[in-house]
């Protein structure tokens, strides 16, 4: 069995240009497939939730709570398999699910995203 595709923050994009947000060829190739990617756990809107937000640097406060100004421009919406207990937001972490890319908004939260992996899981890096 082919072991897990592993991605990196600047591997997501190709290149922002005045069309928005262009995918990196290795994520369109991995698309649908499951990856793996590290990074930091935003601190969560709530307590109780079945996703969270995964960003490339470690962040105090809930990027919903921040001004479009301290939106980080490398971040990745994680929806767990299950539930699991949310960590320390300055802990690395690997985080590995099923890579979808494309905008959809979350009709629970109305949160719109560009990059997300389901049926995800995390663990210390």
């Amino acid at each position: 069995m082919a072991a897990d595709a592993t991605l990196t923050f600047e591997e997501l994009y190709a290149s922002f240009s005045a069309l928005g947000l262009q995918f990196s060829d290795k994520v369109k190739t991995l698309e649908g497939k499951t990856a793996r990617i590290e990074g930091f756990m935003a601190p969560p809107l709530k307590a109780e939730s079945n996703f969270f937000v995964l960003t490339q640097i470690p962040m105090a406060l809930c990027p919903f709570c921040s001004s479009d100004a301290d939106w980080p421009d490398n971040i990745m919406v994680v929806y767990l398999k299950s539930r699991q207990t949310f960590t320390d937001p300055n802990e690395l972490i690997v985080v590995k699910g099923t890579l979808e890319k494309g905008s959809w908004t979350d009709p629970d939260t109305g949160f719109v995203s560009q990059l997300r992996l389901r049926d995800a899981t995390f663990g210390r890096a």
